[in-house]
């Protein structure tokens, strides 16, 4: 087998994929990244020995600072002053040509860092943290961070926004900002080897360069977080080389980010479809509570956790932000030689918090995956990525050799760590090593078990387009469920042929018209926005009725930052699959098709179950409806039925879904009989259901149920009343009149039936009423009206025709039956 990064044939998918990727990596053609990685490389030549010593020194220590430690609190008074009385003069210029701050202003970072570090561990799990750990790798959530700011202006007279701690949560970094804004400028600390506890020497394949304090960039690209990105992309190059790997189906796989959605999928198919045995690394203090850990994300999203998943899973326990994965030199030497396969799905998802938040996750950690893959025998690593590299506002095409967007036009901390980790992994296949990138768009819940990941933004924008009957207009919606994704990107894990290419996972895009169309349909009209007024009434929305799973949801639309990437990915074009199409269709995988309503279906209902989202209920506006009017008599139970009556009623449906699921069609109306109260009794709630119990018979197989009504009335004097009523059909010639008869009893209130009777819809106003009267929702196109109309007439004589053919079915079955003992005719019963 030739090298799989090889470039193919020409006329081959993916031609020419070197030059591609050459042309990805330069995004384009604005910022090239050979020229972003000679900013950070260093002027002159220094042995690895030499680098290693001046990253041990220069690295900031972090310093833990436990909960009970007590530290003087500088107020912002104090701060202030030292803002003010800072020196100009005193500040010097290293060899880099950054301005750094004089001793006092560093000073005053180091103590307020302190501070700030000593009040944000209140929040946090293990109540402990440092200056430079991030508040959201040590366990904070979003919710802590809201409180963290509280008690900074409440503790420390400290006013930041939400946003600055979500850009960088290092207690560091939010003094530099703060004492910045306040009028002192200190100095820049280098970014350091990681981003939780103190800080770490590297590994040794990475630890020749150090992580730089950000330098200079170009002027056309003025992104505070681009130097943090070129000093990333700079470690790359510290790779050591690798050999191409043997092409066999993989027999031992390390997963990381089996806890999460995708990753928990994926190990089950990993175990469904080989015989490898798996080894998950998980985030837990020993394997014990790691294999909790993993067992109980299976389960949270319908998945099984059994003793033979058990057999062939192994717990391996570690962190994907630290150097080496947090194992020992002996533990990460053995793992290097024992997997033959490594797949990277761990990866932070938060569309608030900023590069530097996120980059020990979704950038330094595939690059130590990088470096394992490359230790001992060579090992083919799957990077699942994200479509989030294209998210620029304007870009063309997102194929899967297409350039990615540009570096400097990406808004999002998420979109800039995805596309860091991708440009380190492309320097990775030119040092030998095979990569595969596996990019999904927005993984939508499970089409057979409805499971979904209630903190991903596909999610949350289906929760609140259903909840609302509000969508934001937009071009394309790449997304795909985790079921579909997760087995492509196994498929492609497991064929050794398929190895170091791009594969877009987004299935076949929505688009507007059919999210309005399929919504319609199903019975959930829905208004099509602008972007900007969807956003401002769902921040209303939600604010006005809080749902705890979607506040992120509200967080990101109220962002800015968030608000970009949102705008980028509604505008943006379709996801093109050339590859993966081919793939799924040669080994013969279930075929990209649309997210439509009919795969939304089982996750639409555990959104409603889950109380985010919302399917039709009886207040909206009905589907469709018509009437009904039923005229006879009703008497005493067992004597005459002499009292005129008649019904006048509305059958409506809320939507097909309801008619499908749970064949039951909506009533209102009125019952008029002089025997039960002089004036109309009305119908407070009504269900009709079509055969019900699939039309089993009653009375000895006799009778076959066709249509079962149930009403809870009321009359003019509030007394409520009752009515059960039937239609059958039975083995006779007057079908025309079975289909109209409905035999009723009726009561009071918890009180057994005194009156019953019959009532018949009259046959000149059959069609009228029921054909010709059916009045369908004036929202939608004269064509769904017709198609509306057409559906439920198909509907509803495929099931009476069902329900009239049972009783015929049965007696003739009874005429041929030739066993000895005769059965007993419909006369002789």
């Amino acid at each position: 087998m030739g090298e799989v990064n090889a470039d193919e044939p020409v006329g081959a998918p993916g031609n020419g994929q070197r030059l591609t990727g050459e042309s990805i990596e330069r995004g384009g053609g604005r910022l090239n990244v050979a020229d972003l990685l000679a900013l950070v490389r260093p002027k002159t030549t220094t042995t690895p020995k030499a680098a290693t010593a001046r990253e041990t020194t220069t690295a900031p220590t972090d310093v833990t600072t436990p909960r009970a430690a007590t530290t003087s609190k500088p107020t912002a008074a104090m701060a202030t002053t030292a803002a003010t009385t800072a020196s100009h003069d005193t500040a010097g210029h290293d060899t880099a040509g950054h301005a750094t701050a004089g001793h006092d202003a560093t000073g005053d970072v180091d103590s307020l860092a302190a501070a700030i570090a000593t009040e944000a561990a209140r929040f946090l799990p293990d109540g402990a943290m440092g200056p430079e750990t991030d508040f959201f790798d040590a366990g904070g959530t979003s919710v802590n961070a809201v409180e963290l700011i509280a008690a900074l202006a409440r503790e420390l007279g400290v006013e930041v926004g939400l946003d600055d701690v979500f850009a960088d949560a290092r207690p560091r970094r939010i003094a530099e900002r703060w004492l910045s804004a306040a009028g002192t400028r200190p100095a820049q600390a280098p970014l350091p080897a990681s981003g939780t506890g103190p800080a770490t020497a590297p590994s040794a394949a990475l630890s020749a360069v150090p992580a730089p304090a950000a330098r200079a960039v170009p002027a056309g690209a003025a992104d505070e977080d681009l130097g943090a990105i070129l000093a990333d992309l700079a470690r790359a190059d510290t790779l050591p080389w690798a050999g191409p790997p043997e092409a066999v189906v993989p027999r031992r796989i390390l997963l990381t980010g089996a806890t999460g959605f995708l990753g928990s999928h994926m190990l089950l198919d990993l175990l469904r479809h080989s015989d490898a045995h798996v080894l998950c690394l998980v985030r837990a203090a020993d394997v014990e509570e790691g294999t909790k850990r993993l067992g109980a994300a299976l389960s949270t999203y319908a998945l099984p956790w059994s003793s033979e998943i058990r057999r062939r899973v192994t717990v391996l326990t570690g962190d994907i932000r630290q150097p080496r994965l947090g194992l020992s030199d002996d533990r990460w030497d053995a793992l290097a030689q024992e997997v033959d396969s490594i797949v990277s799905v761990a990866a932070a998802v938060d569309f608030l918090r900023g590069y530097p938040s996120l980059r020990q996750s979704n950038v330094i950690g595939p690059l130590t995956l990088a470096e394992l893959a490359a230790t001992g025998r060579p090992k083919p690593l799957h990077h699942v990525s994200s479509v989030a590299v294209f998210n620029e506002v304007g870009i063309a095409s997102m194929g899967e050799d297409d350039p990615v967007a540009h570096i400097d036009r990406l808004v999002a901390g998420y979109d800039k760590s995805k596309w860091a980790a991708e440009a380190l992994l492309r320097r990775a296949r030119d040092h030998g090593l095979v990569v595969t990138v596996l990019r999904p768009g927005g993984i939508a819940g499970h089409t057979r078990t409805g499971a979904y990941n209630a903190q991903d933004l596909s999610s949350g924008l289906t929760s609140a387009i259903a909840r609302f009957r509000r969508v934001p207009a937009f071009r394309y919606l790449n997304s795909a469920p985790v079921d579909w994704v997760s087995r492509v990107a196994v498929g492609v894990v497991l064929e050794p042929g398929a190895w170091g290419y791009n594969y877009n996972l987004t299935g076949k895009p929505n688009t507007l018209p059919d999210l309005v169309r399929e919504m319609a349909l199903g019975g959930m009209n829905v208004r099509v926005q602008d972007w900007e007024e969807w956003r401002t009434d769902t921040v209303a929305r939600l604010r006005a009725e809080p749902i705890p799973e979607l506040d992120f949801l509200a967080r990101v639309l109220e962002s800015p930052t968030a608000v970009k990437l949102c705008e980028a990915t509604l505008k943006g074009p379709a996801c093109t699959s050339e590859r993966t199409d081919a793939f799924v269709a040669a080994h013969d995988l279930p075929p990209a098709a649309r997210y439509d309503a009919q795969a939304q279906l089982k996750t639409f209902e555990k959104l409603a179950r889950d109380g985010l989202g919302r399917l039709p209920e009886l207040d909206d506006q009905p589907y469709l409806w018509f009437p009904e009017t039923m005229e006879g008599s009703l008497g005493p139970v067992g004597g005459p039925a002499g009292t005129a009556c008649t019904l006048k009623l509305t059958l409506s449906i809320a939507s097909m879904y309801q008619l499908l699921q749970e064949r039951r069609v909506d009533i209102r109306g009125e019952l008029s009989c002089a025997l039960v109260h002089p004036e109309p009794l009305a119908v407070e709630q009504g269900d009709l259901w079509v055969r019900p119990q699939e039309g089993i018979p009653e009375a000895h197989g006799l009778r076959h149920t066709l249509l079962h009504y149930r009403l809870r009335l009321r009359d003019g004097e509030g007394q409520s009343w009752w009515l059960e009523g039937r239609k059958f059909a039975r083995a006779r010639r007057d079908l025309w009149r079975q289909t109209r008869t409905l035999t009723v009893t009726l009561g009071r209130e918890g009180e057994p039936a005194c009156l019953e009777g019959e009532v018949v819809v009259p046959g000149d106003s059959y069609v009228r009423e029921q054909i010709d009267g059916i009045r369908v929702d004036p929202r939608l196109s004269g064509q769904e009206k017709r198609a509306a109309k057409l559906t439920w007439l198909a509907w509803f004589g495929m099931e009476v025709g069902r329900g009239l053919l049972g009783p015929f079915a049965r007696v003739g079955a009874d005429l041929l039956d030739l066993r000895r003992t005769p059965t007993l005719t419909e006369r002789d019963r």
